[in-house]
C-alpha cells in the first residue's frame, strides 16, 4: 500500500523537477539572445513556439477546437495571459543586465505576493504570521540587490515587477481552475501571450535571424514541455508537496550562469536566497497548519 501512494508522489516531483530544469534552460537560452533581440521579442517568440508545439500536441490528442475555446471566462481567461507575458518580458528584461541566479532568486518573492493579495482578491485570511514572513522575503530582496552596492541596478526592479505580475496570474489560476478544463486553460494561455505581445512587439521588433527563429521554436518547445510537466506532476502529488520543489530552480541556474556566463553567486546572493526561501517555506508551512 505504501508504494502504491509513495510511487505516483515520487514521479509527480520528478516530473514537477524536470518542469523548473526546462524552465531554468529557457531562461539561460533567452538571457543569451538578449544581446541581439529586446526582452519583448523573445517573449513573443517563446509564446509562437509555445502555441505551434501545443497545436501539435492538441492536433496528436485528437483535441476538437471547440472544446478548448468553450470557456464561461473568457474575460478572464483572456487577460490572464497578459500577466504572463508581463512577468517573463520583466523577467528577461533584468536578465539583460542581471545575473541569472540573482535575477531568478528576486523572482522567488512571487510566493510571497501570492500570500499578500490572496486576501484582497481571493478573500482567503491573511494572518500577522504570513505578512511578517513576507516583509522577511522583501527584505532578503534587499540584501541581493544592495541599495547603493555594486548589484543595485534599475534592472534589479524587473525581476521583482514580474514576480507581483506572475502571483496575479497565478492567483487568477486559483479562480479558474475551480470551473475550467486544464487544457482550455493552457490552449488560452498560448493563444492570449502571442496575442498581447503581439501587440507591442513592433516597437521593438529586429528582424529575426534563422537562429533566432530557431530559438523561438526551441524555447517555445520547452515552454510547452514544462507546462504538461506540470500539469503532469499536479495530477500525481498536491501542490503543498510539490511546492518547495521551485527552489530547485535556484540550483539549475546557478550552475547554468557559471558554466555559460561565468557567473559566481556572491554571498549576498546566497544570504538573500536564504532568507526568501525560508519565508517561502515559512507560508507553505503556515498553509498546511491552518
Amino acid at each position: 500500500m505504501t508504494n502504491e501512494k509513495t510511487g505516483p508522489k515520487l514521479s509527480g516531483i520528478l516530473f514537477f523537477t524536470a518542469a523548473i530544469l526546462l524552465i531554468s534552460i529557457v531562461d539561460t537560452i533567452c538571457k543569451i539572445f538578449t544581446t541581439e533581440l529586446h526582452s519583448l521579442q523573445l517573449v513573443w517568440g517563446y509564446f509562437l513556439g509555445i502555441n505551434l508545439t501545443l497545436w501539435i500536441f492538441f492536433y496528436c490528442r485528437r483535441e476538437r477546437i471547440t472544446n478548448l475555446v468553450k470557456t464561461e471566462r473568457i474575460v478572464v481567461q483572456s487577460m490572464r495571459p497578459a500577466f504572463l507575458a508581463a512577468s517573463i518580458t520583466s523577467l528577461f528584461l533584468g536578465l539583460t543586465y542581471l545575473p541569472i541566479a540573482e535575477a531568478t532568486t528576486i523572482g522567488f518573492t512571487a510566493p510571497l505576493f501570492i500570500t499578500a493579495l490572496s486576501g484582497p482578491i481571493l478573500r482567503e485570511k491573511v494572518g500577522i504570521h504570513r505578512w511578517l514572513a513576507v516583509v522577511i522575503g522583501l527584505v532578503g530582496v534587499l540584501v541581493i540587490v544592495r541599495p547603493g552596492g555594486g548589484l543595485w541596478h534599475w534592472a534589479s526592479l524587473m525581476p521583482f515587477v514580474g514576480a507581483i505580475f506572475f502571483a496575479v496570474f497565478q492567483i487568477i489560476t486559483r479562480l479558474l481552475s475551480k470551473t475550467e478544463k486544464t487544457n482550455t486553460t493552457l490552449f488560452y494561455t498560448g493563444l492570449g501571450g502571442f496575442f498581447w505581445t503581439s501587440i507591442i512587439v513592433p516597437f521593438v521588433w529586429v528582424t529575426p535571424s534563422l537562429l533566432h527563429w530557431m530559438v523561438f521554436l526551441l524555447t517555445g518547445a520547452m515552454g510547452a514541455a514544462a507546462h504538461l510537466c506540470m500539469i503532469s506532476a499536479f495530477n500525481r502529488a498536491e501542490a503543498s508537496l510539490l511546492a518547495p520543489f521551485n527552489y530547485t530552480k535556484l540550483l539549475w541556474v546557478s550552475v547554468l550562469g557559471f558554466l555559460i556566463f561565468g557567473d559566481i553567486p556572491s554571498f549576498n546572493m546566497w544570504a538573500g536566497a536564504t532568507i526568501i526561501v525560508t519565508a517561502g517555506i515559512y507560508i507553505l508551512y503556515r498553509e498546511r497548519n491552518t
